[in-house]
């Protein structure tokens, strides 16, 4: 290729980046027309190529022309990109924000949702109820007798350490401590001696717990407790698959795996086939097809003594799961750390 070819294919290339230039609108489209033109395998990296073609006595010049043609290239793209950037800010800030004075169209407006977890719990609630339990609740402040000593847990229990709790107040006798589960309303249940108790307590706990996909620090569980003449642990398991079947519907099956709860004896806890890959395996279930609700068992003769009910009178179960854990059932949610994240798509998506 001659000199005089390669000016005139680089003024023929100008002309064709100044008509692109004028069209482009954003800075993806700068983007677009630098690595088009200047790019690697842009259209002037072409022309570079045809240098080694050329008398040696013209490589100089020609390279000279094709270096002012990148040059000229480069800058335009250098001095119109900030500008883009800068718009597209602009018009991000002004997108997300939000006039308090402005006139609100009321037709805009759409009527205000429960919170998944607010859901699934009325949902739990219903269930249980039509299969025959009253719903309690209790304070989410309790001492350390309700919260550990009453359910069988003394002081220096390893539970207490694996629960890893959010004390208030440290005395040497009763501290406070925002509650790690709902048992303590078992309890004031059982001492008010108004036999027999068929309810479930739900509400909210407290753990330091690490937030992953499963775990989060603030949560909701949701427990029950049924005290009668000769009830045995068949009546538990009966109980656990008869909710699975009620809440679940069908496909999805429950399973009892041996345990230890200090309020409890013998003790289980129970899963569920895993909602997300239908017993597969997936990364929520940890590849094994089940989740982990909760935990159940016969409760503990200490316990119902602490609360004044003769065990040899008496006998019965209590199970207890996180209501987060089954709203990320529910619904299918991999990530239980999307429940608490303040992002309004959320709650009007769903």
């Amino acid at each position: 290729m001659e000199l005089g070819e390669i000016k005139q294919v680089v003024q023929e290339l100008t002309q064709e980046f100044e008509v692109a230039f004028s069209g482009i609108s954003s800075s993806t489209d700068v983007g677009l027309l630098s690595s088009e033109f200047i790019g690697k395998k842009g259209k002037v990296a072409t022309i570079y190529r045809q240098l080694g073609a050329m008398e040696a006595a013209d490589r100089p010049k020609a390279g000279e022309v094709i270096n002012a043609l990148r040059d000229h290239i480069q800058g335009r793209i250098d001095g119109a990109l900030p500008l883009f950037l800068e718009r597209e800010r602009i018009e991000t800030l002004n997108a997300s924000m939000s006039d308090p004075t402005a006139i609100v169209d009321h037709n805009r407006i759409t009527g205000a949702r429960r919170h998944l977890v607010t859901r699934t719990r009325i949902q739990l609630e219903d269930t249980f109820v039509g299969m025959g339990f009253s719903v309690e609740e209790g304070p989410e402040v309790e001492s350390e007798w309700y919260n550990f000593e009453a359910l069988n847990i003394p002081k220096f229990h390893p539970a207490r350490d694996a629960q890893d709790s959010f004390f208030l107040e440290l005395g040497e006798s009763n501290s406070m401590v925002l509650r790690t589960h709902t048992s303590p309303v078992q309890v004031r249940l059982m001492e008010r001696g108004e036999l027999p108790i068929y309810s479930v307590m739900p509400g909210r706990v407290y753990r330091r717990d690490t937030a992953d996909a499963r775990h989060t620090v603030g949560f909701h569980q949701i427990e029950g407790l049924v005290v009668d003449r000769d009830i045995n642990f068949g009546h538990l398991a009966h109980t656990i698959e008869t909710f699975t079947s009620a809440y679940f519907g069908p496909g999805i099956t429950s399973r009892l795996r041996p345990a230890f709860f200090p309020f409890t004896e013998p003790s289980a806890e129970f899963e569920v086939t895993c909602t997300i890959c239908v017993g597969k395996g997936c990364r929520t279930c940890s590849m094994t097809g089940w989740i982990e609700l909760g935990g159940c068992g016969m409760v503990h003769p200490n316990v119902f003594r602490a609360t004044g009910i003769d065990p040899e009178i008496y006998s019965g179960f209590a199970f207890g799961f996180g209501i987060d854990r089954l709203t990320q059932m529910r619904y299918q949610i991999p990530d239980m750390r999307i429940l608490t994240e303040n992002d309004v798509r959320f709650l009007s998506g769903v």
